[in-house]
């Protein structure tokens, strides 16, 4: 907020899937932002219209798909999104039930993107 000198941002996008992240999202949603929710939950989130109805702010859900798709590829092409900094886990092919395993305990990993590659390497 301190950003945006209080007024709060256009967009907030939710893809983690846990209540936290969402409960930033409806934190720093400006007047008249979107909240676009493509985190996949494993838990209940609050949703606190006591803070939000006079914004008139909307919430999609989604997850990327066939459809998103093309339009994501666009933009990281463009550099305008860099999703190699969500990347936490890196595993190599033959390591997926690692990797799986790893990701199914994203909390405790602190996991937020694997990438498993055909390579033998195997950093975290």
């Amino acid at each position: 907020m301190t950003l945006t000198k209080g007024e709060g941002v256009d967009v907030a996008i939710e893809a983690v899937g846990v209540p936290a992240t969402f409960a930033i999202c409806q934190a720093i949603v400006g007047a008249g932002g979107h909240i676009a929710n493509i985190g996949v939950h494993g838990k209940p989130v609050e949703l606190h219209l006591e803070r939000l109805w006079d914004r008139n702010i909307t919430i999609t859900t989604r997850l990327v798909d066939t459809v998103t798709t093309p339009m994501l590829l666009k933009i990281v092409q463009a550099g305008r999104l860099q999703p190699q900094k969500l990347v936490t886990h890196r595993f190599a092919l033959h390591d997926v039930i690692k990797a799986y395993e790893t990701f199914g305990h994203a909390a405790t990993e602190g996991a937020l993107k694997v990438i498993l590659n055909n390579e033998a390497q195997h950093a975290n």
